[in-house]
């Protein structure tokens, strides 16, 4: 066993040097003041207290690092994960109270246990399952659902919901009891953070930063926003006035926190675990494959599982969330010059001083503040043109992703997902149970085959190849039977059947036992059965069955060379359109 493979930091760490450690300590600056403001908004969002979304940006760093394969993600709070855990929690505690945390500190461990056994495992082809208009459809309904959320802090008022139109219900009917002080810093920080994501940057090139610096400098904006209205609320005693606050923040490092044993609390929480584990999981290595691409690296999704994993475990063991790779916080940090995981050490260490010095500035920071930059951060997950586009593609993958998204809001995140990937394995399924076929012949002049329905082809009325475009498994198994018997009584000078398998990557037991059937069935009416193009390993795998035995016919390398040996002297070609 490589031991590198287990541990990436024994693959960069002996060439680290001055240059590379520069490098990471300067992105380490930036992604440090991007991601604390992020940390605060987003145990805001997951209904928790604000220093757990600081110790989730502690040790899980320094431990991915260890174990993890991008050079440049940024792992941490996000969005998404924040909210899957609020909606996992709010039926079983009420939030920021204990039991509300301990669950938290639980799905962090439960999640990191289900992506490192699944990485040891190497079971990250689970997550191909999760097809990308569902995963599209999930996070732009869950941005809607989270900027939902937030209103209630942009108007100072209460309200709740499990979903989009319980959230808006409950914020409409609470609109006349709202905080202008909240109000006017809500809104005054929601125009600020927009300035800066539409203008800041064109501004900042003009005033001659070159365009890298004035990106960065726009990503961060966000510190700024918190600074001001920070010093806002403390300057002006805005709680005096209603305005609510982050308030007291514990300062220094987390301790050691042990999961709960409540078996009952583990099962109640198994599935939503599982949901934050492959979404975060799919997140991740998105944004880690998009970066790796750019400088001409490679990340491993297997060994992924086992860095987010034991990361969002040290999570939980900290008392944080769940956690995962960031875009906008790993897009900063890539442009930022990040060569190296440690970059992600020396945020952790950024956050740590953070933790340690600043915590008596976070009390006066406005809970507005954190609902704007976490409405405007999740305005770019927001795709709802990405309808009109999979319709125009896929009438079956827009019913998956409009079923994903309208289950998201009206429901609960666990339905919208869940009923995703269960309508895009049952319409996978339904597809490949139907597999298309066509009937081929000779392109004239050349050895190619083509569908007769398509080009100007050469038939022969005695044999018929029937090209098979899928896999055949036991879905589609008795298909393929019906599809070659309705040929077979179409054709009644049909001597030879080729069935052409340049497509066909399996052949499963239930298949097999219908191919059999179908020659014997053909042999009785006397027409013979053929095959071509079969692949190395599907035809490995047929030496070791009873078809090739008693096959009517021959295994031909190619269709021309099936036509060539059936046709004899090519008579009774003909001419087809």
């Amino acid at each position: 066993m490589n031991i590198k493979h287990y541990l990436p930091i024994l693959d960069w760490i002996p060439d680290y040097g001055r240059r590379q450690a520069t490098s990471d300590l300067v992105a380490a600056v930036i992604v440090t003041v991007m991601l604390i403001p992020q940390s605060l908004a987003y145990a805001l969002l997951a209904g928790l207290p604000a220093q757990v979304g600081l110790y989730a940006s502690i040790l899980p760093l320094v431990v991915y690092a260890v174990f993890g394969t991008s050079r440049t993600l940024s792992v941490g709070p996000v969005a998404v994960a924040s909210l899957m855990t609020a909606a996992a929690l709010a039926p079983l505690a009420d939030m920021g109270t204990p039991e509300y945390i301990a669950g938290a500190v639980l799905l962090a461990v439960m999640s990191g246990l289900m992506l490192t056994v699944m990485g040891v495992l190497r079971l990250g082809f689970l997550a191909n399952f999760l097809s990308h208009p569902v995963i599209s459809g999930f996070i732009t309904a869950s941005g809607l659902v989270i900027a939902a959320s937030q209103l209630k802090h942009i108007f100072g008022i209460e309200a709740s919901g499990h979903n989009l139109i319980e959230v808006l219900q409950s914020v409409i009917s609470g609109i006349g009891d709202t905080n202008m002080a909240t109000l006017g810093i809500g809104v005054g920080a929601l125009v600020l953070l927009v300035f800066a994501r539409k203008r800041l940057k064109p501004l900042l090139t003009a005033l001659g930063l070159t365009p890298r610096m004035a990106d960065i400098l726009t990503k961060t904006a966000p510190i700024l926003a918190v600074l001001i209205t920070t010093l806002v609320a403390w300057g002006f005693q805005l709680d005096q006035q209603g305005v609510k606050l982050v308030g007291e923040v514990p300062s220094g490092l987390p301790g050691l926190t042990l999961p709960t044993m409540d078996l009952q609390l583990w099962q109640q929480l198994a599935v939503s675990a599982l949901l934050i584990s492959v979404v975060g999981f799919v997140e991740s290595v998105s944004v880690g494959q998009t970066l790796a691409a750019k400088r001409r690296q490679r990340i491993d999704p297997d060994q992924e599982l086992i860095g987010l994993g034991t990361a969002n475990i040290s999570a939980g063991l900290s008392g944080g969330m769940p956690v995962t790779g960031g875009f906008s916080r790993s897009v900063v940090n890539f442009d930022a010059g990040a060569e190296t995981p440690a970059a992600g050490a020396y945020t952790a260490v950024g956050i740590a001083l953070a933790t340690l010095f600043l915590t008596p500035a976070i009390a006066f920071l406005p809970k507005a503040t954190l609902a704007a930059t976490i409405i405007v951060a999740v305005s770019t997950l927001i795709d709802l043109p990405a309808l009109g586009r999979t319709w125009r593609y896929s009438k079956a993958d827009f019913g998956a992703m409009l079923a994903t998204i309208v289950l998201t809001l009206v429901h609960s995140v666990e339905a919208g997902i869940i009923s995703g990937v269960a309508l895009s394995i049952g319409l996978f399924l339904y597809r490949t149970s139907r597999p298309h076929s066509a009937i081929v012949g000779l392109v004239p002049g050349t050895e190619h085959f083509r569908n007769v329905l398509r080009h100007d082809v050469q038939l022969c009325p005695k044999i018929t190849f029937l090209r098979v475009d899928e896999s055949l498994y036991f879905a589609n198994a008795r298909f393929l039977e019906e599809t070659v018997m309705d040929l077979v009584t179409r054709e009644p000078e049909l001597k030879h059947l080729v069935l052409v398998c340049p497509a066909v990557n399996l052949i499963d037991a239930s298949a097999l036992e219908s191919l059999e059937a179908i020659n014997e069935r053909l042999r009785d009416a006397g027409v013979n059965l053929h095959l071509s193009e079969v692949k190395g390993p599907v035809m490995d795998r047929l030496k070791g069955s009873d078809l090739l035995k008693h096959l009517t016919g021959q295994v031909f390398l190619s269709s021309f060379g099936a036509w060539q040996s059936l046709t004899g002297k090519a008579r009774d070609l003909k001419q087809t359109a």
